[in-house]
């Protein structure tokens, strides 16, 4: 695994000029694929997207309107809760999501007091159904950062739900390794199971008296944005990290649940302020410092699409800060690749998977491009 490095002793003008070119020569990352990208929209704080009816890209925007992007671009609201939401802090509109069948809509938000909030819509020729609004999961939130907020269906046809570890810094509450609460926690649910919702009777801690039956995984700082991949079913989650490293995490799709995924014990892969390795911690697949312009992993998507072949089966991510759009080629839960891809999107905010496997890039200034062929 390779990671960025700082050169920390220089002695002389002379030695730093040399130290500087070898460094930019050994980390010069490989162009992964010839692409560029095209603004096909802009949004108002574009927060999240998912794949949508008809060939439809469907976008939230950050203050609580949903919009829906087709070949005639970005129609106007088709749901509006920006009287029920707040965006202070890393607060919002920050998931959405389809079921399987496009039968059911569902939202990820913090309301107005900053509660983790998940919920319904019903479907009906591809609209929503205002009435038919349930909520179906919430969370309280002791801070306005670290909320998470992705949300997904797996391959399974179960929610999964990715929340922080209730913010802060420094996971003060110890939420991360702790199994009696939500938060730091990767979580599957049957929303159409139960009422409010069922758990899956194979989630990993169903039966523990001592934890959540909703957990699927654990040991996560801020899971902001996670995918499952369309061609393998394996899960790929950016979990930010809190001043040194940000992580990758990988399970594959025959994977049972229960990871521990290290924090607050660990940040990637080393101890976090004095923390002690869990013995079951699941180290990252890849880690990348800060000591370049890197300072929030945004977890994306392994490339499906037909139309840049030489990106097919890569994992394309990005960082808020850096906005390079990077990639990683990874092997059975192993990086035999790093790059590129050449092009900048901006304050990456997050990544949308078409129907197609086409890969849009949510900028939170505004831009909406598709990742196409140079």
């Amino acid at each position: 695994m390779k990671v960025r490095t700082r050169i920390t002793a220089i002695v002389g003008a002379a030695c730093l000029a040399a130290s500087l070119a070898l460094a930019t020569a050994s980390a010069a990352p490989q162009r992964s694929a010839s692409v560029v990208l095209n603004e096909v929209a802009r949004a108002t704080s574009p927060s999240a997207g998912t794949a949508g009816p008809d060939g439809t890209v469907w976008i939230a925007e950050r203050a609580g309107t949903v919009r829906v992007l087709n070949d005639q671009g970005l129609g106007e609201p088709v749901l509006d809760i920006s009287d029920e939401t707040t965006i202070d802090g890393e607060r919002g509109l920050l998931g959405i999501a389809f079921d399987p069948d496009f039968a059911h809509f569902y939202i990820s938000f913090t309301d107005l007091e900053g509660t983790s909030t998940v919920d319904e819509f019903a479907m009906a020729g591809g609209t929503i159904r205002p009435d038919t609004r349930r909520t179906v999961l919430t969370q309280t939130q002791p801070y306005s950062n670290h909320n998470g907020g992705d949300i997904m269906f797996g391959p399974d046809g179960y929610l999964y739900i990715g929340l922080g570890d209730g913010g802060s810094g420094g996971d003060p509450d110890g939420n991360g390794q702790n199994l009696g609460t939500l938060l730091g926690k990767l979580l599957r649910i049957d929303p159409g199971g139960g009422d409010p919702y069922a758990i899956p009777a194979d989630n990993p801690f169903v039966g523990d008296p001592t934890a959540r039956g909703e957990i699927w995984a654990y040991g996560l700082r801020n899971p902001w944005r996670f995918s499952f991949d369309a061609g393998t079913g394996d899960l790929l989650i950016g979990d930010v990290g809190q001043s040194d490293w940000e992580e990758i995490d990988w399970a594959p799709a025959s994977s049972k649940g229960g990871e521990n995924y290290g924090w607050s014990s660990m940040e990637g892969n080393h101890p976090f302020r004095g923390g002690t390795e869990p013995a079951n911690h699941v180290p990252p697949v890849h880690e990348y410092d800060r000591s370049g312009l890197g300072c929030s992993v945004t977890g994306g998507y392994v490339y499906r699409g037909d139309a840049i072949a030489d990106l097919k089966g890569q994992y394309v991510f990005s960082d808020y800060c850096d906005g390079t759009i990077r990639t990683l080629r990874i092997e059975n839960g192993e990086v035999t690749g790093e790059g590129d891809l050449g092009v900048q999107g901006g304050e990456v905010i997050s990544f949308v998977e078409g129907g197609d496997g086409e890969l849009y890039v949510l900028a939170i200034g505004g831009g909406i491009s598709r990742i196409d062929p140079a």
